[in-house]
């Protein structure tokens, strides 16, 4: 009888908060994030572990890029459910994006949870693409002094032509582009072209042309081609 009562008690609870929680999605995908924010964390008063509901707040502040508040949430989340990759890899993301807004000693403080961060994604999913994008960048915009190393951003880059060929020359010429060998950054994007045939791989061709080849007739050419 008794357990029967808090049967009826708690009901009520679970009908609100899940009615509330899809208010509260309608909200989100109409980007009204403020509105949505208020119900979500209403629920979170009462379920403070729904993995759906921290996963949205964590997506509300992304959104609004208040990366310090989202990384609060993805890393509530990592702890929840330490198997998921994306937690990790986004957490990371998170701090990445949070590292830009401040000065470079704090900045600097916080590369080794990025590093962790990403690696951990990569482990949890051995063909995690985006962890291994966002190690390279990382490995090509530290200085040396704290980690950066041309050598293990390659190393990410030869992993990610095994997992996917396009994002391997793609990530390639990203590391030529940033030390400026062009005329390689050129091939490596050729190739990622050829294989993709997508807006990404002609949009990095054409930005080579364009803005550091200086080469617009190429850049034109390259477009006609794409949207022919």
């Amino acid at each position: 009888m008794k357990k029967l009562l808090l049967l009826f008690l708690f009901l009520p609870i679970v009908i609100w908060a899940q009615s509330n929680f899809e208010k509260a999605e309608k909200l989100f995908h109409a980007k009204k994030y403020k509105e949505a924010e208020v119900i979500f964390q209403e629920n979170l008063k009462y379920y403070p572990n729904d993995i759906k509901t921290l996963e949205r707040l964590a997506d509300i502040f992304s959104e609004e890029k208040q990366w310090e508040k989202a990384a609060s949430y993805y890393k509530k989340l990592k702890e929840l459910k330490p198997t998921e990759a994306d937690y990790f890899y986004k957490y990371g993301g998170c701090l990445g994006m949070r590292a830009m807004e401040v000065n470079k000693f704090k900045a600097f403080g916080m590369v080794d949870d990025m590093k962790a961060a990403f690696e951990k994604a990569i482990i949890l999913n051995p063909k995690h693409i985006q962890a291994r994008w966002a190690l390279i960048e990382l490995y090509l915009q530290l200085p040396g002094i704290v980690g950066g190393s041309e050598s293990k951003a390659n190393a990410y880059s030869s992993e990610l032509a095994r997992i996917s060929p396009v994002d391997g020359y793609l990530s390639k010429g990203r590391i030529d582009e940033y030390f400026k060998r062009y005329a390689s950054a050129e091939k490596n994007y050729l190739k990622a072209n050829e294989i993709g045939k997508s807006k990404v791989t002609f949009q990095k061709l054409y930005n080579l042309y364009l803005n550091k080849l200086k080469d617009p007739k190429k850049a034109q050419e390259l477009k006609r081609k794409f949207e022919a």
